[in-house]
């Protein structure tokens, strides 16, 4: 009963019945972190892949435990005492350095062993990252931007405290990047990191200021120093032609995720309406990297991957696309939102089959990379949530949980209605190897580094938020109150990039679907989107008229793309003198 009243909270709904199942009432990835976050502090523990295996009301309620130590990874306490002068290596419970090593570290931070609070690993993603980061010499694939126009500086210069704010409260904005001179790298947090603040002069060209200062300092050419915290720096510049000002944010991928970004705006809000005082105290960030480096065992991350990639021995190469190393540039984009009618069957193709609406855009996305990679056994990267694990405020803390691995979908043999249930089941199991390194999984394959293992990745986004009021009347407040703290400042756009060459992004709107698609230059973008958009059509369709057709079967031309490879391209008719032979025609000719 308790169980179901949760469920009704985080769904909203007036009831669910002892057999409803999760996914049919509507429920998917983001909801299912809300809901275990629901449940724990009620007392009720379990993690993401019982409510996956099981998602039926009865059938979790069976598996979920009232022990609270459930699936938690026991976190060593932080040692370092506040305003210790000296850090030594039993002080550092997460990782593993010599004196000399803690030395180094503290001797790059500003104020020293004092300004040092915790030290702590890297996890997969971060080393990822990084080794991009190092290998790019002009410019960083993931240093993100933010462009925003403020009415007054008044109003900017009130931002920036409430950005300063957010920053003293989370461990993770406040933390650099080391590995000079070390065993490996490592993240160091500060007790206190000062914002970056830099204003400058622009020219009158008669061009846009916020286009004139992003080309200045433009992430394609412009870097910042990871070794400081924080990992942000900002610019700002007054507008003479309006008297507005404006300010580009700069912000690196290393320290934090699309969920990040989305949690220190909501607490920038609050200090915008003098709200602060209600912000709950912040989780740090090294309880996931303990999770990350405690949980799951390397050796039960290899079975997996082993058992998924063990006989792969050639990559999936789209368009033949190999170069994983790129630096975001050379990138082209297009966007196109999933037609209404189309998303609207999405929804209930999913909630049919009691699957995520996830899956079914897997199974569509390999669809495509197969025939544009001439493979009917394909692999491709997908972005995991990682906050999956069930553990304390997983859906609240800041920080880079996201993780890149590698997902195998055959498509020989596989109806459209098992297709999409084994895509599902598969996607269930990746996520309790979220944590896994990209370059342990891609070892279990048969693709020899430094050849890559796929080189297209697909981004399954939740871009809808959760909203968890129950009332209209205080959503109503809310609105009113969001449109009190940012009065007078305009988003005007935002870019992020990746190092692959293929990449699409899937954005879940909560009633409607996005596509964003980023392809190397040599390709055409929209083309890609309206293959992607063929595909989850036809898809969709067989699944509603005939779910045991074949998925080989589908096609993903658009109608428009079909003719012209069918009538336009073999319209060889032409008139010639038929009085004539050829080889008097070849005569003419020469």
């Amino acid at each position: 009963t308790e169980l179901a009243q949760i469920w009704a909270g985080v769904l909203k709904l007036d009831r669910v019945g002892r057999h409803d199942h999760f996914f049919e009432l509507g429920g998917h990835s983001l909801l299912a972190v809300t809901l275990i976050e629901r449940m724990r502090k009620a007392g009720l523990h379990t993690d993401i892949r019982s409510l996956f295996n099981t998602p039926t009301l009865a059938a979790l309620a069976k598996v979920i435990s009232t022990n609270t130590n459930a699936n938690v990874v026991e976190i060593p306490p932080n040692l370092i005492p506040a305003q210790s002068e000296t850090i030594t290596p039993d002080m550092l419970s997460l990782v593993k350095l010599s004196q000399e090593e803690i030395d180094r570290i503290t001797q790059a931070v500003p104020g020293g062993a004092a300004n040092v609070q915790d030290i702590y690993p890297l996890v997969p993603l971060q080393e990822g990252i990084l080794f991009h980061h190092l290998m790019t010499k002009e410019g960083d694939p993931y240093l993100l931007y933010r462009l925003a126009r403020f009415s007054s500086r008044s109003k900017l210069d009130r931002y920036l405290e409430a950005m300063q704010s957010v920053i003293d409260r989370h461990d993770t904005l406040r933390t650099a990047i080391q590995w000079e001179g070390l065993s490996e790298p490592v993240q160091v947090v500060w007790r206190q990191a000062l914002l970056r603040i830099e204003e400058v002069e622009l020219e009158e060209t008669g061009e846009d200021a916020g286009k004139r200062l992003l080309a200045r300092f433009h992430p394609r050419h412009y870097r910042i120093a990871v070794s400081q915290a924080p990992l942000k720096q900002i610019f700002i510049a007054h507008d003479r032609a309006d008297g507005n000002w404006v300010m580009l944010d700069l912000f690196h991928h290393l320290v934090g995720d699309h969920s990040t970004m989305e949690v220190e705006y909501q607490e920038i809000q609050s200090y915008l309406l003098g709200r602060e005082a209600e912000l709950a105290a912040p989780l740090p960030f090294r309880n996931f990297v303990a999770q990350a480096k405690l949980g799951v065992s390397r050796e039960v991350h290899q079975a997996f991957f082993t058992d998924m990639l063990g006989d792969v021995d050639e990559p999936t190469a789209p368009f033949g696309l190999l170069d994983i190393q790129g630096d975001g540039g050379g990138i082209v984009e297009s966007k196109r939102m999933v037609a209404p009618d189309v998303s609207k069957r999405l929804r209930q193709c999913a909630r049919t089959l009691g699957v995520s609406a996830a899956s079914i855009c897997h199974l569509a996305w390999a669809q495509v990379l197969s025939k544009v990679s001439g493979r009917d056994d394909v692999v491709f990267g997908t972005v995991l949530f990682g906050r999956m694990q069930g553990g304390e405020g997983a859906d609240k803390v800041m920080g880079l949980f996201i993780n890149t691995l590698p997902i195998r979908i055959r498509l020989d043999d596989c109806s459209a209605q098992d297709g999409v249930y084994k895509t599902h089941r598969l996607l269930t199991q990746l996520m309790h190897h979220e944590h896994a390194p990209l370059v342990l999984a891609q070892r279990c394959s048969g693709v020899a580094a430094p050849m890559p293992l796929f080189s297209s990745v697909l981004n399954y986004r939740h871009n809808a938020g959760v909203d968890l009021n129950d009332s209209k009347a205080e959503s109503a407040v809310q609105e009113s109150q969001f449109q009190t703290a940012w009065e007078g400042i305009e988003f005007l756009e935002s870019e992020e990039r990746t190092n692959y060459p293929f990449t699409l992004s899937v954005d879940d709107f909560g009633d409607e679907f996005g596509l964003d698609v980023q392809v190397h230059a040599s390709l055409d973008p929209q083309r890609i989107c309206g293959l992607m958009h063929c595909a989850l059509e036809g898809l969709i369709t067989a699944l509603e008229k005939r779910p045991q057709t074949a998925i080989s079967k589908l096609g993903i031309l658009p109608e428009q793309e079909r003719y012209q490879i069918l009538e336009e391209w073999n319209s060889t008719q032409a008139h010639y003198p038929q009085d004539k032979c050829i080889h008097a025609l070849f005569e003419e000719q020469v």
